[in-house]
Parts: structure tokens; sequence; C-alpha cells
């Protein structure tokens, strides 16, 4: 009969083996730090097979003192010096026009250094793999540029945004690519590149030791922010309950308080009946209708 910990483990290596590239914290593992796996990316979508890749990082976090700072899933830097932020979204909302916008604005702002002229503002490409065709019109990829529109004509700012849709897996060097993205298997792989380091990652004790770590971190924080989430809703129950029970606490204060006053006219109303007032100037005093004034009077001679 297996351990509780023998079961945790068996599972944990079941869940890294049935991760693909479209997962976006496997994909980070898979180019982090890994020049050739990210240069053969680059290549196939830019359809460039002359770009070397410099260096590459994940999870790349990007300060700005004056707004909304950012987190770029993949940076690289080729040897021309062009920076590429390749970002994995399953999620159509994750991919708005103005998202691409913002992370190639942010971009421009970090690597402009102070001092430098704007003709040294490196080229930056931002290239978003997406789950779905979020751009609707059958095309495997998407390259966005600037243009003049009198003469359509591009204007050549040195920045790209580039949609690459993961539907469209044929037979195209492109297509390999995007088959690749969900292949769970090492040996199913088209490209060597990214087949050697997903051997290391989900089949090396190494690297199995690495995912699972991630794995553990990963659920914990998962774990961490359901029971925030739980206890945040039953806050919200709770002061709900205590809105609603305020509110009633609030009626019957007023109920009782509209019952006394009640009493108080009908007790200075018959006071001013049994000193003879007439039924016009009870009314008056006693702020009763007159329907109210008569019935007392009725009972009064009775």
């Amino acid at each position: 009969m297996q351990t509780n910990e023998g079961s945790q483990d068996s599972e944990i290596k079941q869940v890294i083996r049935s991760l693909c590239m479209m997962n976006n914290r496997f994909m980070n593992f898979m180019l982090d730090d890994n020049k050739k796996a990210a240069q053969v990316f680059l290549r196939v979508i830019l359809g460039d097979d002359k770009i070397k890749v410099r260096n590459v990082r994940i999870q790349s976090f990007i300060q700005n003192i004056y707004g909304h700072s950012s987190q770029l899933d993949i940076l690289a830097q080729d040897s021309q010096g062009r920076y590429f932020n390749v970002e994995v979204q399953r999620s159509d909302e994750g991919a708005p026009a103005r998202r691409a916008r913002f992370y190639s604005s942010i971009l421009d702002t970090h690597f402009l250094q102070p001092g430098k002229l704007y003709e040294e503002l490196p080229d930056t490409y931002v290239i978003f793999i997406t789950e779905n065709d979020v751009l609707h019109d059958n095309l495997p990829l998407y390259n966005i540029r600037r243009r003049i529109d009198e003469n359509a004509k591009c204007f050549e700012d040195g920045s790209r945004i580039i949609y690459v849709n993961s539907q469209r897996r044929d037979d195209t060097a492109l297509g390999k690519l995007m088959q690749d993205l969900y292949c769970t298997e090492p040996k199913n792989l088209h490209y060597h590149e990214f087949a050697e380091r997903m051997e290391f990652l989900k089949y090396s004790k190494e690297g199995e030791e690495k995912m699972t770590d991630v794995i553990e971190e990963y659920a914990a924080r998962k774990a961490e922010a359901a029971a925030k989430a739980v206890e945040e809703k039953m806050t919200d129950v709770i002061e709900e309950y205590a809105a609603r029970k305020a509110e009633a606490l609030a009626k019957e204060a007023a109920k009782k308080a509209e019952e006394k006053e009640q009493a108080n006219r009908i007790e200075l109303a018959q006071g001013l009946l049994a000193d003879g007032m007439s039924i016009e100037f009870t009314v008056r005093h006693s702020k009763l209708t007159e329907a109210e004034v008569r019935e007392l009077a009725s009972k009064l001679t009775a």
C-alpha cells in the first residue's frame, strides 16, 4: 500500500509529465537561460535564420515608478541588441491589443538610458503566442507595425507586435513549432533544442526536483489564495448579515418609537376630550386623524 508521501510524489510526477509549453510556467523553465531554444522560437516566428540570441531570462520585472509595472514572461536579446518579449496567453482576455501596446512602451522606457539619444532606442518585439485566434482572421501570424494612413507606408520606429495563432498547426516550420507547444513527450517534438530541455525537466532527477519545488510552491500559493478567497467571502457574508441585522434593528427601533409616539398622542387626545375640548381642537393638537379622535370620543361617551 502506497504511503501518502509516495502517493504525492507519484501525483507530482504525473503533473510534470502532463505539462506542455503552452503552460506558461513550464515554458519559462524550457527557455530560462536556454539560448538555443529561444533562438529556435525567434528564428521560426520571425522567419530569420540569422538571429543569434545573446541572453534570455524569465519573469523579468520592469519597475515603472510613474504607473503600472510589469513582469515579462520571457525576455531575450540578440546579437544586434534587439529585445524580444515572448508572452504565452491561454486566455483571450490576457492578450488585448492595449496590453501589447503597453508592453511595447514599457520596453522603450526601460531600455533607453538617461542621456542617450532617441536614435539609440533598441528595436523591440512583443510576441503574444495565443491559444486561440484572438484576432479572428485565421492567420498563423499577425505582424503589426505602425503605418502612414495616406500612403500605406510603414512608419519605421523600431517597434513590432506579433500575435502567433497556436491553432494553426500544419506542416510548415511555424506549424511544427505550434505542434511542439502542445507536445508533452520529448521524443515527439520536432525541434531537438526543445527535446533536450524537456527530457531534462521531466525525466532527470535534478529536473524533477526543480519542477517539484515549483509545483509545490505554486500549489501552496493557490491554496493560500483559495483560503483567502474563502475568508474574504465569509467576511462579505458576515458584513452582509451585519448590515441586514442593523437594518432590522433600526426598523424595529423606529417602529417602537412610532408606537410610543402614537400612545402619547392618544393619551393627549383622551385628556383634551375629557376636558371638553372639541373634535377639531383635539385633532389639531394631538396630531391624530379626525377618525381616530371621533373613535376615542365615542368610547368616552359610551
